[in-house]
């Protein structure tokens, strides 16, 4: 149960009331609308879509639109990354036209495609830069905009505060740090301590992101950090469930139980079914590969299931996937006792 001193109230984003204090992070390649949809359904605060580069919806890339669809959703968050303002805008105004409940813009991203096209965590070395990026998605934008970031560069850079104050200034309802610099990419251990200076930089939401992974840790992560909520990444793989158990534990409530290897199961092949629906036979039998393993990977599998498992994850054709499924789930579908002890 969290602290007395933590909130337990819901989270207040300029006009917006967010049920809960924990939010499923913007992953590229995982938070898809599917992905979103389940989180959702187990009780995420809030999901934010992948990074959607605002010249590929200017493009009109079928790839960046379904990345910004929100189908479904009761508020849809897109989150954009660009490099020049008026792209930014225009971006920002083709998201509002789909739906768009919020714009989140992504400072925070550390892949060299993205840093090298001046873009994503590259921006934390141009302040300047950024807070014009910032200015023009404000002022294009009738619905709030929020930030995502990291510490800094590097750790002779960490500048996550100053542009926390920047971007409170202009107009940003809520910012979202990860506690690492962009140097470290995802190595060693994110730091939740070096997040307060920027919550106490702002008086805007700050958002806490990196390394929670158990819904039981996200009260230390708000006393660490000071942050007005969690944002959970990586920690999610496999577990949509695992962002709504923590806004659970933050609301001073008992989380949720763990799916059972039953319900599990019937969650599979739901996803499958839905990613190929959202994506198409061809791409879908690819995109939900990384899906699968991850679930399957809390189930305990003799070796007989080990081999259907690796077919299954080699397979090309959606309907011989679903035939592997159908043949597997039923045994890991008996009881909560298949699923791994530490899962």
């Amino acid at each position: 149960m969290p602290d007395a001193d933590l909130p337990t109230d819901s989270l207040k984003v300029a006009g917006l009331s967010i049920p809960n204090r924990a939010l499923l992070a913007p992953m590229s390649g995982v938070s898809d609308l599917p992905f979103r949809r389940l989180a959702a359904r187990y009780g995420a605060g809030l999901v934010v879509s992948e990074m959607v580069a605002c010249d590929a919806v200017q493009r009109q890339s079928e790839e960046a639109r379904l990345r910004a669809e929100g189908e479904g959703l009761s508020l849809h968050v897109v989150q954009l990354a660009a490099r020049d303002e008026e792209a930014m805008a225009e971006g920002v105004r083709i998201a509002e036209a789909a739906g768009a409940a919020i714009i989140d813009i992504n400072m925070g991203c550390p892949a060299k495609r993205v840093t090298g096209g001046f873009a994503g965590s590259h921006l934390m070395r141009d302040l300047d830069m950024a807070e014009r990026l910032i200015a023009s998605a404000v002022r294009a934008a009738k619905v709030p905009v929020t930030l995502k970031t990291r510490l800094g560069w590097d750790h002779a850079s960490l500048n996550a505060a100053e542009l926390a104050q920047r971007a409170e200034n202009l107009g940003v309802a809520m910012v979202t740090v990860h506690g690492r610099t962009r140097s470290q990419f995802y190595k060693g251990k994110a730091d939740w301590n070096a997040i307060r200076p920027v919550a106490r930089a702002v008086r805007i939401p700050v958002i806490a992101n990196g390394d929670l992974s158990r819904p039981e840790d996200a009260p230390a992560m708000l006393q660490c950090s000071g942050a007005a909520g969690v944002m959970i990444g990586r920690g999610a793989y496999g577990r949509p469930w695992v962002v709504g158990q923590a806004g659970d534990v933050l609301r001073g409530k008992a989380p949720r139980p763990d799916p059972t290897g039953r319900e599990r199961a019937d969650l599979i092949m739901e996803h499958y079914d839905m990613i190929l629906a959202h994506y198409g036979p061809l791409p879908g039998v690819r995109i939900a590969r990384k899906h699968l393993a991850w679930y399957l990977d809390d189930f305990a599998m003799d070796a007989q299931a080990q081999a259907a498992r690796g077919r299954l994850l080699r397979e090309t054709e959606a309907r011989r996937v679903q035939a592997e499924l159908a043949a597997l789930l039923p045994d890991l579908r008996a009881d909560a006792a298949s699923l791994r002890e530490a899962a």
